[in-house]
């Protein structure tokens, strides 16, 4: 995928799993988890999968999809539901988001490390985030300059790639944020350095924030009990 030719949906789906699932079998669940690995390959769509086991209590995995269409989303969630597992999860948590060139950073081609490709890290932060209407009525030049100190701290930390989308209209965030990382205590650093910027002032609202460790499908069913 280039980004720089395309745009594409971000969807972030959160799933609970129904406790009847613990007492199948475990030759069945084995089998089911191949099942939904192998839907997914073959949906023709990018995706990831996220462990949010003991980490929340509102979801226990995050597929996230990268699609070049609402359809082609909805069609890879419609296999999901028609396989055995599929029948006992449930979505707790759903986030929708385009991608879209930035205005504050000029040249930005690479920003998106799932749609370039990148390997993915450890982590996942999954970070809806909306700013006050204010802030939209600063003038544009002060905008900048308020966002260029909020990009220059950014750029101390460079082991964490960030994902931006724009949910404007489409969902009910201004942006969803996606934090690569190895290492969760950086993510963590450099949130407490950006709270301390200019443009904090303007933030309407930034929770959830949702911590998700990288596992492949087969896995991670498996570790659901």
């Amino acid at each position: 995928m280039s980004e720089d030719n395309e745009q594409y949906y971000f969807n972030f789906s959160f799933f609970k799993v129904d406790p009847k699932w613990r007492w199948m079998a475990d030759l069945a669940k084995e089998e089911s988890a191949k099942e939904v690995e192998n839907i997914l390959k073959n949906s023709g769509i990018k995706y990831r999968a996220y462990s949010n086991l003991g980490l929340r209590d509102d979801a226990d995995f995050l597929l996230w999809f990268v699609g070049s269409s609402l359809e082609e989303i909805q069609k890879a969630i419609e296999k999901l539901y028609k396989t055995v597992f599929g029948k006992y999860i449930i979505p707790s948590r759903t986030y929708l988001s385009c991608s879209r060139p930035s205005i504050y950073v000029k040249g930005q081609g690479k920003e998106h490390g799932f749609v370039t490709g990148m390997d993915p890290k450890k982590h996942v932060i999954v970070y809806p985030f909306t700013k006050t209407r204010e802030w939209y009525l600063l003038p544009q030049e002060k905008r900048q300059e308020i966002m260029d100190e909020h990009i220059e701290v950014s750029k101390k930390y460079p082991q964490v790639i960030l994902n931006t989308t724009y949910s404007f209209g489409i969902h009910d965030e201004d942006f969803m944020l996606a934090f690569e990382v190895d290492n969760v205590r950086d993510f963590q650093d450099l949130i407490m350095d950006l709270r301390e910027t200019q443009v904090s002032t303007y933030v309407k609202n930034d929770i959830p924030m949702i911590v998700c460790i990288k596992k492949d499908i087969v896995p991670l069913i498996s570790s659901l009990g």
